[in-house]
């Protein structure tokens, strides 16, 4: 493991030795370096040495195959500051985050995505019910349609957040969430390279140098792979073979990152025919500050964000575009300083859907990116269910008390 002792910690050691007159010199400090490399190095090894052994136990795969393959795993300083929070002067910056995503370049590369994946991408959206226009989006944020997937090799971006994540608050739950997801990454790659789960004790049938290019593979410092950046937990779990040709290749298959995202939203429970998100109402800025509390928590009807003036009563109509009045709704708080530097907030309500696409990415500026791109794209955020189909869904509850199953979406559009 190749990386320096940090900048903090060398200050906590000039700081040991302040009652000394003498300053350390440059050699003395190169030797402190040395020796925490050394001692840090082995502390890394001796973690994943554990893991390694801990998941041949548990899936009964050969040990030295598992050594072998991480061999060479290393940390990736660069990656440690990658992660670290932002300093206490950061402002949040909803309209910078924008700029960055909603912009002619990435947009226009999202139309020709769409373009050469249209029939496709039509297909999927009748099969799953989740837009297009999301679809699209989603890839188009996360890699610009494969351009940017990142370029650290897996296995070490998840051995260094596993077992060298820098010292911040959230550090041991995080360092568990990258440990899972290089437990994750074994065993995907022990099926992509043939391999059954638990292998009872034998690597027969499975191919090595897959299963070492599988460890190998580039991603992002977070260990995201592929078009959709997917994590290998949500590889294994949710990606699709939209190709037929018998594999699953996030990185070099749309037609397998366009079924993979939909899966994914599908599976994550979006809602068919329903928008995403509505604008707050001038008149209920004050009383949406009121109740934004940061927390992605559907806990409002609809009906009482109209009656409190923060959306309007066509908000609450399905036949005008809107949701039915009990259904449940929080307020998303977008913050950005203005051009003189004072706080200002964009105030959104979200609805169920808006709450599918965060279990993406974890973020209320990403979410609404990809409403926001999807609507560039095309989407039209409101309901898309037709008069007739309101009647008789009314109609349906009335006479058994359960609501009728919509059409998906694509039905709904023609």
């Amino acid at each position: 493991m190749n990386f320096r002792i940090s900048c903090l910690l060398f200050a906590l050691l000039l700081a040991g030795c302040s009652s000394n007159p003498t300053q350390p010199t440059q050699s003395q400090q190169s030797i402190v370096n040395q020796t925490d490399d050394a001692v840090t190095e082995a502390r890394f090894s001796q973690n994943l040495n554990a893991l390694l052994g801990a998941v041949s136990q548990t899936q009964e795969i050969p040990l030295p195959t598992l050594e072998i393959g991480f061999l060479d795993a290393k940390t990736i300083p660069s990656i440690r500051k990658l992660v670290l929070p932002p300093s206490g002067t950061f402002k949040k910056n909803w309209m910078a985050y924008r700029k960055r995503f909603i912009e002619p370049v990435r947009l226009k590369a999202g139309r020709a995505f769409w373009e050469q994946n249209q029939a496709f991408l039509s297909q999927v959206e009748q099969d799953s019910g989740v837009p297009a226009e999301i679809i699209v989006a989603i890839i188009g944020i996360e890699t610009i349609y494969g351009r940017q997937t990142g370029n650290f090799r897996v296995k070490d971006a998840l051995s260094t957040l596993a077992f060298s994540y820098p010292e911040t608050p959230n550090k041991s739950a995080r360092k568990q969430l990258f440990k899972d997801q290089l437990k994750e990454l074994i065993l995907m790659c022990w099926t992509e390279a043939g391999g059954k789960l638990p292998a009872k004790n034998s690597s027969q049938g499975v191919n090595s140098a897959r299963f070492s290019a599988c460890l190998n593979q580039n991603s992002s410092y977070a260990g995201a792979i592929g078009l959709p950046q997917f994590m290998p937990s949500s590889i294994r779990s949710f990606a699709i073979d939209g190709d037929d040709d018998g594999q699953i290749d996030l990185k070099q298959s749309p037609k397998d990152a366009i079924a993979s995202v939909a899966n994914f939203m599908k599976k994550h429970g979006w809602q068919t025919g329903m928008p995403i998100s509505f604008p707050v109402h001038v008149s209920g800025i004050n009383a949406a500050k009121a109740l934004a509390d940061g927390e992605p928590q559907v806990k409002f009807t609809v009906q009482e964000l109209i009656d409190q003036g923060i959306l309007t009563k066509q908000q609450g109509n399905l036949q005008s575009g809107g949701v039915e009045p009990q259904s449940k709704a929080f307020i998303i708080d977008l913050p950005y300083p203005d051009k003189d530097g004072h706080d200002q907030v964009q105030y959104v309500v979200g609805l169920h859907n808006f709450l599918t696409i965060v279990q993406y990415n974890r973020s209320y500026f990403y979410a609404q990116s990809v409403a926001e791109f999807a609507e560039a794209l095309g989407y039209k955020n409101q309901s898309v269910v037709p008069v007739e189909s309101v009647s008789k869904s009314t109609a349906h509850i009335k006479n058994t008390g359960t609501p009728s199953k919509p059409k998906n979406q694509a039905q709904r559009r023609k």
